[in-house]
């Protein structure tokens, strides 16, 4: 009887091991690391694994070996995508309510072939269910590594690789650099960066932590010892604090002059998406009584209800604006229907484009109803003795549609009309987009 020697890992083909091992995060790598010499050597320095890694998780989104001109490490270029993956999804201004006028509050961020992209998102006027897409913010990595970000306030420049690789020479004259911070998961602020005038001669510091930029060896730059200089100087100075006070008001004024733009705050727009568990939530668009679109945002809640918002043009939060519809009650009558309920269905109108006016608004372009939801109006949040009164029978009472493709069309008892509902996007990329001047 022959006998079996058993395997380890090390005895697999290099190629072999680097596949399994792009399959764990950095946290499991680095623990595994331990177990061998070659293994930690393998974790610090190998280029085909942590690449073999960025290409297993992002590989499918993005040109891995683009990004940076693929002249960096990939363990730094995995650490950066990490961080930039959670910007991709949606969304929402806030803070500046003068800024409201100018620009739609909800922004989209995509992946490119080498960078990250921020679009505004706002409906089309009298273009049935197109959006409008208006790129103004690229994420990108320079050829040393560096974080290289650029705004566009008009959004009208077309960027291209020379120009984010810092090889065209034209974009310090065209595109705002700003910094990108990152406060946690869900807020973002970007930001002009007014220290430098382009990124060979500075970093964009503010999009990842401090630490790794910290100038370890060596003496501190000439700006720094000036610094410590006039801050020891003004601590020792009889006069020193009001000299620094002034020339802190000085260094504010001089940088208000600068400053072409703005800093912008943006909070993600969390569960953007519908579900299996909740196929009603995420952000929608439909065409209003008024013909003209509009965005909605469904949102479950923590005890077991569901509200539905407009996601308009102000950067007011969500929760300032009254529902359009609302449910606590999440339980779905399935088809087949009674009678009252298919005539509830069969007697109203869906809500159109004016391009399609002309064909038959009696019936969805999505298929049959699978099953309905009975909803009430923001009306009795609002006027709580509405509800029941004999003045205003079933007001405030409505049903939700849901087709069988996933969508649904929502309406009221009081109304005629159905709105139905579309996706915005799917799969990481906005559905039915123009360009701005197109609108």
């Amino acid at each position: 009887m022959e006998t079996v020697i058993p395997l380890s890992f090390s005895d697999f083909p290099d190629d072999v091991q680097l596949c399994v091992l792009s399959f764990l995060r950095p946290s499991d790598l680095a623990a595994f690391s331990c177990t061998c010499k070659r293994f930690v050597s393998l974790y610090r320095h190998d280029q085909r694994l942590w690449f073999s890694m960025c290409h297993r998780r992002w590989g499918s989104k993005t040109l891995i070996n683009k990004w940076g001109n693929g002249k960096i490490s990939y363990k730094r270029l995995y650490r950066m995508l990490e961080e930039y993956e959670n910007l991709i999804g949606f969304w929402r201004r806030c803070g500046d309510a003068a800024a409201a006028a100018s620009s739609p509050p909800l922004v989209f961020f995509e992946w490119g072939p080498f960078y990250i992209t921020g679009s505004r998102v706002s409906p089309s006027k009298n273009r049935g269910y197109e959006v409008i897409k208006k790129p103004f913010l690229w994420m990108s990595i320079a050829s040393n590594g560096e974080p290289v970000n650029y705004l566009d306030p008009d959004g009208k420049f077309a960027l291209t690789e020379e120009d984010l690789l810092g090889e065209s020479g034209i974009v310090e004259n065209e595109l705002i650099q700003v910094n990108v911070g990152f406060m946690g998961e869900s807020h973002v602020v970007v930001e002009e960066n007014l220290g430098f005038s382009d990124f060979r001669r500075g970093s964009s510091s503010g999009n990842l932590r401090g630490e790794e930029y910290e100038n370890v060896y060596g003496s501190p730059p000439d700006k720094l010892m000036t610094e410590i200089y006039q801050h020891f100087a003004n601590r020792t100075s009889p006069s020193g604090n009001g000299v620094s006070r002034r020339q802190r008001r000085r260094e504010k004024e001089k940088q208000g002059k600068m400053r072409k733009w703005d800093p912008e705050h943006f909070v993600k727009i969390v569960n953007c998406s519908p579900k299996p568990a909740r196929p009603l939530q995420g952000l929608w668009k439909g065409i209003c009584d008024d013909m003209s679109l509009d965005f909605y945002l469904v949102s479950y809640d923590d005890v077991g209800g569901i509200a539905c918002r407009k996601v308009g043009d102000s950067s007011r939060p969500l929760t300032c604006h009254a529902p359009i519809f609302w449910t606590s009650n999440l339980t779905f009558i399935e088809s087949p229907f009674s009678p009252e309920e298919d005539n509830i269905y069969s007697c109203r109108l869906h809500l159109k484009p004016i391009a399609e006016a002309d064909q038959n608004q009696l019936s969805s372009d999505n298929g049959a109803v699978s099953r309905l939801l009975y909803i009430n109006s923001s009306f009795d949040l609002v006027i709580p003795d509405l509800v029941g009164t004999t003045a205003h029978p079933r007001q405030v009472e409505g049903r939700i549609w849901q087709y069988g493709n996933g969508t649904f069309g929502f309406g009221f008892l009081r109304d005629n009309y159905i709105i139905d509902l579309k996706h915005i996007a799917r799969n990481g990329h906005l559905l039915d987009t123009i360009e701005p001047s197109n609108d």
